[in-house]
């Protein structure tokens, strides 16, 4: 008798670690199972924020798809943007353009006369952009510049073909000149830096396109 319990106790213990065993491998495996998954859960989410910040960053850029360029400023205070950083694709939408006025970056496919025209309204952006294209240089004013240089400007502006001017109400300053990746403020129409601009942007050598038509484009 003492035999046969001393057997079916060893069978209970042996049963028992056999059960304690097979539990223990359940855990080991319901660990691994958990890890992989989390790791997978976590793979995910990493992927799909990669993904998202993209998509973010391709909305942040610039309505041209390029993104914001910068500039430098010269010692006589004329800001300079990289020419090749400047988009020059044709497009059909608004451009949110980077500075005020707009120095370059995609654009209609239309210009702006800029024969020596002068226009008494705001223009569209994208068109004069255009025009920049062709080595014009514009003038532009808002409702603090005098008139007595205004009329100066406008006469100046006549006799030079590929200029153009007209009023920009929210720019920073009084009377601004822009070219193709140039820009600068002037102090009124006797500022020497009018007669310089001139001379060295209109069709100057940072024009894209030059000897491109000022005339047969949009008009005011």
């Amino acid at each position: 008798m003492g035999s046969a319990k001393n057997t079916s106790s060893s069978s209970r213990k042996a049963r028992i670690e056999e059960l304690r065993r097979a539990e223990r491998a359940r855990d080991r495996r319901g660990r691994i199972i958990t890890i992989t998954l989390s790791a997978v859960v976590v793979a995910g989410l990493v992927v799909g924020g990669v993904v998202l910040f993209q998509k973010a960053d391709d909305s942040d850029t610039a309505a041209d798809g390029k993104s914001a360029p910068t500039f430098k400023t010269t010692a006589d205070g004329e800001k300079v943007w990289d020419a090749k950083k400047l988009g020059r694709t044709h497009v059909t939408k608004d451009v949110s353009y980077a500075m005020t006025p707009p120095v370059g970056g995609d654009h209609d496919q239309v210009w702006m006369n800029c024969n020596g025209d002068v226009y008494k309204d705001e223009l569209p952006e994208r068109n004069a952009v255009h025009s920049l294209e062709h080595g014009a240089v514009w003038v532009t004013y808002n409702d603090k510049a005098k008139a007595a240089d205004l009329k100066k400007l406008e006469a100046k502006v006549k006799q030079t073909p590929y200029s153009l001017m007209s009023p920009v109400k929210n720019q920073k300053d009084p009377v601004m000149l822009s070219a193709w990746g140039h820009q600068r403020t002037v102090t009124g129409a006797s500022d020497p830096k009018v007669a310089s601009f001139f001379s060295t942007y209109v069709q100057g050598k940072q024009t894209p396109e030059p000897g491109a038509a000022c005339t047969g484009g949009k008009g005011q």
